[in-house]
């Protein structure tokens, strides 16, 4: 089970965003109204699952039970900026580059007590990529 709704879980995995098809604002979640021109019509398109990293911070404190140190970032991925965390590298300032080319990954997060697994998403870093 996805995590959020625009987690698409087919082979391979990618986000969808909903997109208005007056002004091209672009929403990762359902809407009934556009925020921007207040148009009604909606599309779907499928978000490049690779991107680069346009800025980034390492968390260090977080809610009880949130493991820290991690990476949360904002990856361009063809002109859709989407938050995610960085996953995959050693969460260290050092070890993070503006303008790295990143990945979408998929992880396990839990399970319920129904035994049903919630899958979130990520960005990892592309093995040999160069920064753009």
């Amino acid at each position: 089970m996805p995590i959020v709704g625009y987690l698409i879980l087919t082979d391979p995995p990618h986000l969808a965003v909903t997109t208005c098809a007056d002004c091209a604002a672009y929403y990762f979640d359902r809407r009934d109204a556009c925020a921007s021109c207040f148009g009604t019509a909606f599309e779907t398109k499928a978000v490049p699952s690779t991107g680069t990293l346009e800025t980034f911070t390492v968390v260090e404190v977080a809610a009880p039970g949130v493991p820290v140190p991690y990476i949360a970032g904002v990856v361009d991925c063809g002109g859709i900026s989407v938050r995610a965390n960085v996953v995959n590298i050693e969460p260290t300032v050092a070890a993070v580059r503006l303008g790295m080319p990143l990945r979408l990954t998929t992880f396990p997060i839990g399970e319920d007590d129904e035994g049903t697994m919630a899958i979130g998403f990520g960005f990892e870093p592309i093995p040999g990529g160069k920064d753009n």
